[in-house]
């Protein structure tokens, strides 16, 4: 056995899991606003609704990598 191996929780797990999807998601929408954004005439409202989707995405991977990794004041 591994002793050295982090043990890490099913919950751990899942978000760890769910970090991976959303970044990926938001790695997917910054191509597809890049892709639109280079457009001959580019789709403004679209791209605005890629942004805000993607800025929400943002949002919930910093809250879940603040409940993997929480602030401990010291």
């Amino acid at each position: 056995m591994n002793d050295d191996a982090p043990v890490i929780s099913k919950e751990e797990a899942i978000l760890q899991a769910r970090l991976k999807l959303l970044r990926l998601e938001h790695a997917d929408l910054s191509a597809s606003i890049e892709a639109l954004s280079e457009a001959a005439i580019p789709d403004q409202l679209m791209i605005a609704r890629l942004k805000r989707k993607k800025l929400a995405i943002k949002d919930e991977i910093v809250k879940i990598e603040d409940q993997i990794l929480p602030d401990i004041i010291a």
